[in-house]
Order: structure tokens, then C-alpha cells, then sequence
């Protein structure tokens, strides 16, 4: 039996950060996996810019209140959840995914947690396990599931390799160049048929 495992971020919804980067014009947050490739590093150097601008949780949850879906998102999670089992496996935070799951039509996602103050205050984030992505698909094949994957950042690439099928989704050229034995597809249309193919 298949299970087919995406990325959250930059493959079915816009990346968070970068939207809330620009919503409170601090250029420091547009950083993502596909620019550092250290997710820890990363989260430590996002908590650290809230911290000195005084932002929390709650500035940005507003922000994502107001993201969309990508256009076709959801009519092609509809699809793969016809065909089979979807898994969506972010590094995302449950205190962030939540409201996209509702546009998204709840499908299943595993992602980590923040660690939040009575206050507000971002001050630590908890990760559901070590290399989360590739823990995952590994954890599925143990128990006897196959594996096709689709991401477009750094910290997708070992979920994709370890897959029978990998696919990179609206990818930077660099990944793109750097990793030529993943196929790599712009629509929505063009995933699907390439997922339909390895089921």
C-alpha cells in the first residue's frame, strides 16, 4: 500500500514566515529551509528576531489567518486522497497549521509544537523527533508502507531519496541543480500524473 507524503510549506500553502515577514516588515524572517538547510539554527534565529521586536504567537496567527491555499491546492490534495493514503509531514507547528488545515479540508498532518509563555511569547520549539521527515517515511515502510514523496526545500531531500518515488515541487534552481536524479515539476497536474505513475 502506498502512502503519499508532502511538504506543507511552499508545496500546497505559501511559506508562513515569509508572508509574516512581509506583513511586519522584518526582512530578517523570509528566511526558510531553502535558504539553511539547519532547521534548529533557523528556529533559534526566528525566536530570537520575535524576541527583539516583541512579536508572539498571537501576530502570527493573525497573518496566517489571512494565507490561502495555493491556487489548485486543494482540488489536488482532494485527488491524492481519492487515490489513496496522503500524509503531510511538515516541520511546521500545530500552533500554525491548524487554520490551513481547515482550507485544506483536514488532511492528516504531522508536525512539532512551539513552546509558548502565558504571555504570548514564542521561547522554544519542540520537534516531534529526530530528523522528522525522514523518521517518518522511515516509520511507514517499517510497518509495511510504500512511500512516494514531494517537497521543494533542503529539509525534504531525504525524504524524497529514501521514497520508492521522490519528487521536487516549485524548488529553488540551486536544489534543482544540485539534486538533477529528483524530478522536478511546476503544476499541480504535473505531480499528480508523476504520483499516479509510481502508485
Amino acid at each position: 500500500m502506498n502512502i503519499v507524503c508532502l511538504d506543507l510549506e511552499g508545496v500546497l500553502v505559501p511559506e508562513i514566515w515569509i508572508a509574516f515577514s512581509k506583513e511586519s516588515g522584518i526582512p530578517e524572517l523570509k528566511l526558510t529551509t531553502r535558504d539553511e538547510p539547519d532547521y534548529d539554527k533557523l528556529m533559534n534565529y526566528r525566536i530570537k528576531i520575535l524576541k527583539e521586536h516583541g512579536l508572539g504567537l498571537k501576530e502570527i496567527q493573525d497573518t496566517i489567518r489571512k494565507i490561502e491555499p495555493m491556487e489548485g491546492a486543494k482540488e489536488f490534495l482532494d485527488e491524492l486522497r481519492r487515490l489513496g493514503q496522503v500524509i503531510i509531514i511538515s516541520d511546521t507547528f500545530t500552533q500554525f497549521a491548524a487554520p490551513l488545515m481547515e482550507k485544506l479540508g483536514y488532511p492528516t498532518i504531522f508536525c512539532n509544537e512551539l513552546v509558548v509563555a502565558d504571555n504570548g511569547e514564542v521561547t522554544g520549539f519542540k520537534m516531534r523527533c529526530e530528523k522528522s521527515k525522514l523518521t517518518t517515511v522511515r516509520a511507514l515502510q517499517s510497518m509495511g508502507f510504500e512511500t512516494i514523496a514531494s517537497g521543494d526545500s533542503f529539509n525534504d531531500l531525504a525524504m524524497i531519496q529514501a521514497s520508492k518515488a521522490g519528487f521536487l515541487f516549485r524548488s529553488t534552481e540551486q536544489i534543482k541543480k544540485d539534486y538533477p536524479q529528483f524530478p522536478a515539476f511546476e503544476t499541480y497536474d504535473e505531480l499528480l500524473e508523476a504520483i499516479k505513475g509510481a502508485m
